[in-house]
């Protein structure tokens, strides 16, 4: 057996003693696939017949694979005698074997010939689903056998992130490494990343920082929360008890593919608007949703509903605001659909009150995150806008919308805390 020595930057140290798994999270220029490369290629050298497999979720040709890194590292540690390229696949010492595979193609029959291999590793893991990683697991299970990840963090809730960061399996070993960490950080990188900085601060903290996506590029609301965390409004904010608390609340469906179901917790201080709560489920049924506001203690809230409040659940045949007035909720009368363009009026409504705005930073989170990504569609062949993109972020950015659309500035001497007149505001 023979043994390579190859220099491993300091923070990815940890990483070389064995575990069933093993990750590194960051952003661009870390060096986390370099280090996982050499690696791979120095565990084969030294255990011969290692069987590995590089993983990505989808793979459509061996050009999105990590098997081009991999022969570059053969060819610069001088392993080309004992390490032989195939077009798809790596020969190395002791009849082992490197091979690299998409998990988009695998079915829970198929995945079964990975039985046996020692190594997987996941490169770009933040795109791996929950149900690729669910069939990877249990597959590789040979004698001390690991699984790697390697990725860019997008979302919490990305199956890779919520694994091994939020529910940290015993005996992991995951580590955070950024571009500062790299010792061979080369000279054309960092002057792009300092051009990102100051050309593209929205997107600099996910790309560079491997900070989860807070900003989408042409986000709505990116300058909102940008500004809302500078000027310190997103922190610790509590409720006035002396104030209603409103419940705005954007009507998801109660299957596994129905839209989400949102509600923002809003109270109208003064000058400010303070978003103390945000709830967010898919799928759930009606009382699930009521549940959770009387477990927060909500159950004195003022509930708003967009125009669809009006229409029956396909459950129970009920109109939704009916149910929940039965439930015993104040519920204000549904807004009337306001037509096209009405999701640009709440973008517009919520971007005039962006000052006003004081997020609560801990049970806002995931709302944010939301906000942050909700964004325009575009024709990129001619480069023409489609109007708000829908998609998972769309939910929590109506629900917010709904809030602008009926805010009542409390400065509004008498009429303020009274059911608001939508036929006033023609919307009825």
């Amino acid at each position: 057996m023979s043994i390579l020595k190859i220099p491993t930057a300091k923070a990815f140290e940890p990483l070389l003693l064995p575990a069933r798994y093993k990750g590194v999270y960051g952003g661009r220029g870390s060096g986390k696939s370099h280090f996982f490369g050499e690696l791979l290629i120095e565990t084969c050298q030294a255990e011969r017949g290692t069987l590995a497999v590089c993983i990505r979720e989808a793979q459509r040709t061996l050009a999105q694979s990590s098997k081009r890194l991999i022969e570059s590292k053969v060819a610069a540690l001088g392993l080309r005698h004992r390490f032989k390229i195939y077009s798809d696949k790596i020969a190395t010492p002791g009849d082992g074997l490197i091979i690299f595979r998409g998990m988009q193609d695998h079915t829970a029959e198929s995945i079964k010939s990975l039985e046996g291999f020692r190594i997987a590793w996941i490169d770009e893991a933040q795109t791996l689903s929950a149900h690729s990683l669910s069939l990877l697991r249990p597959t590789i299970r040979a004698d001390r056998s690991e699984l790697w990840a390697s990725w860019n963090p997008r979302r919490k809730s990305d199956a890779i992130d919520d694994f091994l960061r939020t529910r940290k399996p015993d005996g992991a070993i995951v580590i955070g490494a950024n571009w500062r960490d790299n010792p061979w950080f080369p000279k054309v990188l960092d002057e792009e990343r300092r051009l990102d900085l100051k050309l593209y601060p929205d997107r600099y903290g996910h790309i560079w920082e491997g900070e989860y996506v807070r900003a989408f590029e042409g986000a709505y609301f990116a300058p909102l929360l940008n500004e809302a965390k500078a000027q310190g409004r997103i922190g610790k904010v509590a409720a006035d008890p002396l104030l209603p608390l409103r419940a705005f609340i954007d009507i998801g469906g109660a299957g596994a593919t129905a839209d989400a179901f949102t509600i923002w917790i809003v109270q109208w201080v003064a000058s400010e608007i303070r978003v103390l709560d945000y709830y967010e489920s898919v799928g759930q049924v009606l009382a699930f949703h009521v549940n959770w506001l009387r477990s927060r203690g909500y159950q004195s809230a003022i509930l708003y509903l967009p125009h669809d409040g009006v229409a029956t659940n396909t459950i129970t045949g009920k109109r939704y605001e009916d149910h929940l007035r039965e439930a015993g909720f104040s519920v204000e009368p549904p807004v009337k659909n306001q037509g096209r363009g009405a999701a640009m009026m709440r973008i517009e409504a919520l971007r005039r009150l962006g000052s006003l705005l004081w997020f609560n930073e801990a049970t806002t989170e995931a709302g944010r995150d939301a906000l942050g990504f909700y964004h325009e569609k575009k024709d990129d062949l001619r480069n023409v806008g489609l109007g708000p993109e829908h998609d998972w972020s769309s939910h929590a950015a109506d629900a917010l919308g709904l809030m602008a659309i009926c805010y009542e500035a409390p400065g509004r001497g008498g009429s303020f805390n009274r059911p608001i007149r939508y036929e006033d505001r023609g919307w009825r």
